[in-house]
């Protein structure tokens, strides 16, 4: 116990000279990394039947319950899962991880940005500007048409939004959400990339992900020294971890991945580090020895 102690002290003093001797920062994040701002972080079957009891009878799970096509089955049904969704992300504060991840984002000369899975908008919520974080599943904060043949927009949740959600049996009460804004007739659901989704329009995300790979290209163009702080990550849905990997090995050896996960963190071959730990706990550790030099 004692020598794993070490190891973890040790890499979190790499991680925090790594930092320090960047001058870009990316910030890769997953699920994990609203752990310590009390959201769930649907781990396994059971991790999602804990957040959402009445579908463990029905042997519901994640994958079945992030599909489009309960809105065309079910509307109340989709909308009390997603409607529950948002309010907990709306009335939750980020953790104070976000607020040290921007101080350190914005010492860094030659930029940073953010690509992360998660739709709850807490980058945003915490001070991270719109321009610098790329939503690659979407956002639970904009909406669409459910069926996209009658629109293509894509408009932000109004002010005003409010869903009741019954949450013994997790079905919302009409009025359920209607679009496009210029003829709210048509039943609308969250800009939100599910699985087995054929009808989520992802401009707003590729419009993203333009700004997100001009910055990639111009780090690694121009042999700039970086770090990829990647958070929260898992295996189950790796897309995330798919990408931080792809970006430091592309660098030839420019930029260093800090991988912080607490059950996932082992990572390639090079001068990558691997913290064991939660979000918040490990970015509070960088942040100790950061102040002390």
């Amino acid at each position: 116990m004692a020598s794993t102690k070490k190891i973890v002290g040790l890499s979190i003093e790499y991680a925090a000279n790594a930092i320090y001797q960047a001058s870009a920062m990316i910030i890769t994040a997953g699920a994990g990394m609203g752990v310590d701002s009390g959201l769930p972080d649907f781990r396994g079957d059971r991790g999602f039947w804990e957040a959402y009891p009445p579908l463990k009878k029905p042997g519901i799970n994640l994958q079945d319950m992030a599909n489009p096509k309960w809105f065309d089955s079910d509307p109340k049904f989709a909308w009390g899962f997603y409607g529950h969704r948002y309010k907990l992300y709306k009335n939750t504060t980020p953790h104070d991880g976000f607020g040290i991840l921007l101080k350190w984002a914005k010492s860094m000369e030659n930029g940073y940005h953010v690509y992360t899975s998660n739709v709850d908008g807490h980058f945003q919520k915490a001070g991270f500007p719109k321009d610098r974080v790329d939503e690659c599943h979407g956002t639970i904060h904009y909406l669409q048409c459910a069926d996209v043949s009658i629109s293509d927009a894509i408009w932000p949740v109004p002010d005003n939004f409010d869903i009741h959600v019954e949450e013994s049996t997790l079905r919302a009460s009409s009025p359920l959400p209607l679009g496009p804004p210029s003829n709210p007739t048509h039943l609308a659901r969250p800009n939100i990339k599910m699985f087995h989704d054929a009808t989520w329009i992802n401009t707003r995300t590729s419009a993203q992900e333009v700004e997100f790979k001009a910055f990639e290209e111009k780090l690694i163009g121009d042999g700039t020294t970086f770090i990829v702080i990647e958070i929260g990550s898992g295996l189950a849905v790796p897309r995330v971890r798919e990408r931080a990997e792809t970006i430091v090995k592309r660098s030839k050896g420019k930029g260093t991945l800090i991988r912080i996960n607490p059950a996932e963190s082992t990572v390639p071959h090079g001068q990558h580090i691997g913290l064991p730990l939660g979000a918040l706990e490990a970015i509070t550790s960088i942040d100790k020895i950061l102040k002390s030099t």
